[in-house]
């Protein structure tokens, strides 16, 4: 069972008085408990268990400005002072930064946890399994899949207690529950792999299996006998598995480390135009049983809904508390990176982008580096399909996408099928003539 809020907050508090005992004139503690189960099946059998149970704590001690941080999992009573011990000599060593300390104290989190995060509900690893062997089951019902890659289903629970000199201290449960099922396809010699797969806060807010392995079976047939196409610019439709990849380099380039180090093509272009004015982005910590929804972040500063661009102009960086007084801006509960970030709907019908223009590339699957943030350069491996007139016409692969951010966020179109499945999500994608590399 997991650790109650009661216990980790004696724990915390215990450390807190001990650190400034030994030395220190600051200091924070993360004590978190988690317990992970997993099962993984293949073609409808066993194929591995594992079950994790683990209890760890993070110290951070201040002398001055200076600053250490130890971590450990062995919480034994011996271990813990020589924990703490270790923290603060090693604070005392190392050099002063006078940016150093911590969250000012009326950036807390003070509100009400309603967002309802936590799901009491055990599966049994026999009924874990059980769901992946439908799963499987359905996609073998087409006599196309000859084969799976594995397919799996993970519970995870956790409660952490996070707190600090300053006097806050605070925490909560949530818990994650995920299944996939990858498959493969063979027909006339061709064979091609996909997968589906569902994570939620609660369990019965999961994809029935059915429904993931049809999916999975569905993608994987569909991808079959690819053929090459030649190099050219071309227009290209974005699956939206695929173009929520664009909000994921957009925020590691507005991260307030990479704006103080100045590594990011997007220095300097706060209050700017970056993308076309039909483009808003927001991301929002406050939805309801939300994949990365949270109330605060690591450093305990309240995480608050963030327009991130609003009619394509950038509004907001993702700042923590110590590079933000690098670029003198006031954390906005960012040290955890992003929580729930997404595109806002477009006002596109998805059949509407794919009749767009004669001749498209659909893309519902990249492989490699992707963006390079510190130039904006955009490169990847990639199949999917090739769109006439709006139909898809074959399936393509073994080609390349090159572009560079800058000109894809200004030319990008979004469709009006936003859904929320992950964390971070995006409607279809149109972008408007990429260079494509073929044979």
């Amino acid at each position: 069972m997991l650790k109650e809020d009661e216990h980790l907050k004696r724990l915390a508090e215990n450390f807190l008085t001990n650190l400034k005992k030994s030395g220190a004139s600051e200091s924070s503690v993360l004590i978190s408990n988690s317990i992970s189960e997993t099962v993984n099946v293949r073609n409808k059998k066993l194929d591995g268990s594992t079950r994790s149970d683990s209890l760890n704590v993070v110290l951070t001690a201040y002398v001055g400005k200076k600053k250490s941080s130890i971590s450990s999992s062995n919480l034994e009573e011996d271990h813990i002072n020589e924990l703490i011990k270790k923290c603060v000599e090693t604070a005392k060593i190392t050099p002063e930064d006078e940016l150093n300390s911590l969250p000012d104290s009326e950036l807390y989190f003070k509100g009400i946890k309603n967002l309802d995060l936590y799901d009491e509900t055990f599966i049994e690893n026999s009924k874990k399994i059980d769901f992946i062997k439908e799963a499987e089951d359905q996609a073998f019902k087409k006599k196309e899949i000859v084969n799976t890659n594995g397919s799996g289903f993970s519970q995870n629970k956790s409660n952490f207690i996070l707190a600090n000199s300053n006097g806050f201290i605070d925490g909560y449960k949530s818990s994650n529950f995920s299944a996939y099922c990858e498959v493969v396809a063979k027909s006339n010699g061709s064979m091609e792999r996909d997968y589906e797969y569902s994570s939620k806060r609660f369990f019965k807010d999961l994809l029935e299996p059915k429904k993931i392995g049809q999916k999975a079976s569905e993608l994987a047939i569909n991808k079959l006998k690819p053929k090459k196409i030649k190099s050219k610019k071309m227009k290209v439709v974005f699956d939206k598995r695929i173009a929520k990849n664009f909000l994921s380099s957009f925020a590691g380039a507005i991260t307030s480390g990479t704006i103080a180090k100045g590594t990011t093509f997007l220095k300097d272009k706060l209050n700017t135009q970056i993308f076309n004015d039909k483009i808003n982005i927001i991301d929002k910590p406050d939805i309801i049983k939300g994949t990365g929804s949270r109330y605060f972040d690591i450093e305990g500063t309240s995480t608050d809904k963030l327009n991130l661009v609003e009619n394509g102009v950038l509004k907001n960086y993702l700042i923590d508390t110590y590079n933000g007084k690098k670029i003198n801006m006031k954390s906005n509960g960012r040290a955890s990176g992003t929580t729930n970030l997404f595109f806002e709907n477009g006002h596109e019908d998805y059949k509407n982008l794919l009749n767009s223009n004669k001749e498209i590339v659909y893309i519902n699957e990249t492989f490699g580096s992707g963006a390079n943030i510190i130039t904006g350069d955009y490169s990847v491996g990639a199949s999917g399909f090739m769109v006439e007139n709006g139909e898809f016409i074959y399936p393509i692969s073994e080609i390349t996408i090159a572009g560079n951010l800058n000109e894809i966020f200004n030319k990008m179109v979004l469709g009006n099928d936003l859904e929320f499945n992950y964390s971070t999500n995006s409607p279809t994608m149109f972008v408007d003539e990429l260079t494509i590399g073929g044979k």
